[in-house]
């Protein structure tokens, strides 16, 4: 999108609007005008972003957001400290936590392997994950099921095992509402891998 008759702070703004993921430039532009005649709602944007870039860290454990260290699921007593979770993302613990299913505790990765992409082990939170395995029988790989997340799995399993934990993999399949017509041919095969007695 040509931003050449835009003002120049209105061609930044939705430049900027235009690289957050899933905003392509007709958004961006819908999104910069709608801000600026919403003075109030940029105004809470702006501080809301601000805040929590000031506030938001990294657990100092297991490597979620947070706003205090270590995070409110590290502290929880509850949880067991025996089963952790591997997890891409901070936004899988949400995740993970709506199903009110896993009781354990949480490691963030902040991404996968990926060769192409310059991304190694050392990107990784991979160290501090080695480092929090006292205790730990049970390592749940909860990673996407993309080349990447597959082969981190693969990484991961391949460090962990020789120190005698149990590596599992969250399991792949049909999603709940879906048909086999539709799905494709890796998804049937991980469905059946996974199939359990009813």
């Amino acid at each position: 999108m040509d931003f050449l008759n835009y003002p120049q702070p209105l061609a930044d703004l939705i430049s900027c609007l235009a690289r957050l993921p899933g905003i392509g430039p007709k958004t961006a532009g819908r999104l910069a005008f709608y801000l600026l005649q919403q003075p109030q709602v940029s105004q809470d944007l702006a501080q809301a972003i601000t805040e929590a870039n000031h506030n938001i860290k990294k657990c100092s454990i297991c490597s979620n957001f947070t706003d205090q260290d270590p995070c409110a699921l590290c502290q929880n007593p509850q949880r067991d400290p025996a089963e952790l979770c591997v997890v891409e993302h901070p936004r899988d613990v949400v995740s993970l936590e709506k199903t009110k299913e896993f009781k354990g505790r949480y490691h963030v990765l902040h991404g996968v392997l990926s060769p192409m992409e310059g991304i190694g082990p050392e990107q990784l939170t991979i160290n501090l994950l080695l480092k929090r395995l006292e205790g730990v029988q049970e390592v749940v790989m909860a990673l996407n099921p993309t080349v990447e997340g597959e082969a981190t799995a693969l990484y991961l399993a391949r460090l962990l095992k020789p120190l005698g934990i149990k590596v599992t993999r969250i399991a792949h399949g049909l999603p709940v509402g879906g048909d086999l017509e539709y799905a494709d041919e890796v998804t049937i095969a991980r469905a059946l891998e996974g199939r359990r007695q009813l």
